[in-house]
Protein backbone atom coordinates (compact mmCIF):
# COMPACT_ATOMS: atom_id res chain seq x y z
CA UNK A 1 0.00 0.00 0.00
CA UNK A 2 1.25 3.46 -1.09
CA UNK A 3 1.37 6.05 1.90
CA UNK A 4 1.80 9.05 -0.83
CA UNK A 5 -1.11 10.00 -3.01
CA UNK A 6 -0.73 9.71 -6.60
CA UNK A 7 -0.38 13.83 -7.09
CA UNK A 8 2.69 13.75 -4.55
CA UNK A 9 4.70 11.02 -6.19
CA UNK A 10 4.31 12.68 -9.25
CA UNK A 11 6.06 15.76 -7.98
CA UNK A 12 8.38 13.85 -6.02
CA UNK A 13 9.70 12.23 -9.30
CA UNK A 14 9.85 15.59 -10.28
CA UNK A 15 11.65 16.29 -7.52
CA UNK A 16 13.98 14.18 -8.28
CA UNK A 17 14.65 14.05 -12.19
CA UNK A 18 17.31 16.54 -11.12
CA UNK A 19 19.56 14.62 -8.67
CA UNK A 20 22.88 14.00 -10.02
CA UNK A 21 24.41 12.00 -7.55
CA UNK A 22 23.30 9.10 -5.91
CA UNK A 23 21.73 9.44 -2.09
CA UNK A 24 21.30 6.55 0.08
CA UNK A 25 18.64 6.88 3.23
CA UNK A 26 19.65 5.13 5.71
CA UNK A 27 17.06 3.62 7.89
CA UNK A 28 17.08 1.95 11.55
CA UNK A 29 13.94 0.01 12.78
CA UNK A 30 12.86 -2.90 15.23
CA UNK A 31 9.50 -4.80 14.57
CA UNK A 32 7.90 -4.31 18.24
CA UNK A 33 7.63 -1.56 20.36
CA UNK A 34 8.23 1.27 18.22
CA UNK A 35 5.49 3.48 17.14
CA UNK A 36 5.62 4.97 13.88
CA UNK A 37 8.41 2.49 12.69
CA UNK A 38 7.02 0.46 10.53
CA UNK A 39 5.27 3.63 8.82
CA UNK A 40 8.53 5.05 8.61
CA UNK A 41 10.13 1.92 6.75
CA UNK A 42 7.74 2.21 4.29
CA UNK A 43 8.02 5.48 3.98
CA UNK A 44 11.62 5.85 3.49
CA UNK A 45 11.30 2.36 0.90
CA UNK A 46 8.65 4.33 -0.94
CA UNK A 47 10.36 7.17 -1.76
CA UNK A 48 13.65 5.85 -2.18
CA UNK A 49 11.52 3.99 -4.81
CA UNK A 50 10.81 7.32 -6.63
CA UNK A 51 14.15 7.75 -8.37
CA UNK A 52 17.26 5.70 -9.25
CA UNK A 53 19.76 7.56 -7.58
CA UNK A 54 17.82 6.62 -4.61
CA UNK A 55 18.44 3.85 -2.43
CA UNK A 56 16.71 2.44 1.01
CA UNK A 57 18.95 0.65 3.31
CA UNK A 58 16.87 -0.60 6.21
CA UNK A 59 18.76 -1.51 10.13
CA UNK A 60 17.25 -3.57 12.63
CA UNK A 61 18.10 -1.39 15.68
CA UNK A 62 18.55 -3.99 18.13
CA UNK A 63 20.53 -6.41 15.93
CA UNK A 64 22.82 -3.99 13.91
CA UNK A 65 24.38 -2.35 17.04
CA UNK A 66 27.49 -1.79 15.52
CA UNK A 67 25.46 0.23 12.35
CA UNK A 68 23.87 2.39 14.56
CA UNK A 69 26.85 3.33 16.39
CA UNK A 70 28.66 4.25 13.19
CA UNK A 71 26.05 6.53 12.00
CA UNK A 72 25.29 8.12 15.92
CA UNK A 73 21.54 6.78 15.62
CA UNK A 74 20.33 5.70 19.39
CA UNK A 75 16.92 6.29 19.01
CA UNK A 76 13.90 4.75 16.68
CA UNK A 77 12.88 5.32 13.98
CA UNK A 78 15.64 6.82 12.71
CA UNK A 79 16.60 7.98 8.83
CA UNK A 80 20.07 9.20 8.27
CA UNK A 81 20.63 10.98 4.57
CA UNK A 82 23.98 10.03 3.26
CA UNK A 83 25.50 11.22 -0.63
CA UNK A 84 29.35 10.84 -1.07
CA UNK A 85 29.62 11.99 2.56
CA UNK A 86 27.25 11.65 5.45
CA UNK A 87 26.64 15.25 6.75
CA UNK A 88 25.42 14.86 9.49
CA UNK A 89 21.57 14.65 8.93
CA UNK A 90 19.12 12.89 10.80
CA UNK A 91 15.59 12.35 11.31
CA UNK A 92 13.88 10.70 14.40
CA UNK A 93 10.43 10.02 14.08
CA UNK A 94 8.56 9.64 11.36
CA UNK A 95 9.23 12.85 8.47
CA UNK A 96 5.92 13.86 8.27
CA UNK A 97 4.16 17.01 7.47
CA UNK A 98 6.41 19.74 7.15
CA UNK A 99 9.09 17.37 7.84
CA UNK A 100 8.27 15.34 4.85
CA UNK A 101 9.03 18.28 2.34
CA UNK A 102 12.23 18.81 4.67
CA UNK A 103 13.67 14.83 4.23
CA UNK A 104 12.75 16.00 0.36
CA UNK A 105 14.89 18.83 0.34
CA UNK A 106 17.60 17.38 1.84
CA UNK A 107 17.64 14.41 -0.54
CA UNK A 108 17.90 16.94 -3.56
CA UNK A 109 21.03 19.25 -1.44
CA UNK A 110 22.68 15.96 -0.51
CA UNK A 111 22.75 14.97 -4.23
CA UNK A 112 23.76 17.93 -5.86
CA UNK A 113 26.30 18.17 -2.80
CA UNK A 114 25.01 21.84 -2.29
CA UNK A 115 23.88 23.43 1.20
CA UNK A 116 22.28 25.96 -0.09
CA UNK A 117 23.92 28.41 2.33
CA UNK A 118 25.12 31.81 1.15
CA UNK A 119 28.89 32.46 0.53
CA UNK A 120 29.19 35.00 3.83
CA UNK A 121 27.25 31.78 5.85
CA UNK A 122 30.18 29.30 4.67
CA UNK A 123 33.03 30.91 5.45
CA UNK A 124 31.33 31.79 8.91
CA UNK A 125 30.78 28.10 9.47
CA UNK A 126 33.95 27.42 8.60
CA UNK A 127 35.47 29.52 10.63
CA UNK A 128 34.17 27.65 13.78
CA UNK A 129 36.86 26.54 16.16
CA UNK A 130 34.81 24.01 17.97
CA UNK A 131 31.99 21.35 16.99
CA UNK A 132 28.56 22.68 16.83
CA UNK A 133 25.26 20.23 17.65
CA UNK A 134 22.54 21.61 16.53
CA UNK A 135 19.24 19.68 17.16
CA UNK A 136 15.52 20.95 15.30
CA UNK A 137 12.39 19.19 17.59
CA UNK A 138 9.10 19.57 15.58
CA UNK A 139 5.89 18.33 16.53
CA UNK A 140 3.77 16.69 13.96
CA UNK A 141 1.05 18.79 12.50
Amino acid sequence: MSLLQDKDREQVQQLFAGLSKPVKLVMFTQEFECELCKETRELVEEVASLAELVTAEVHNFALDKEKAEEYGVDKIPAVVVVGEKDHGIRFFGIPSGYEFSTLLEDIVNVSAQESGLSERTGAFLAGLKDPLHIQVFVTPT
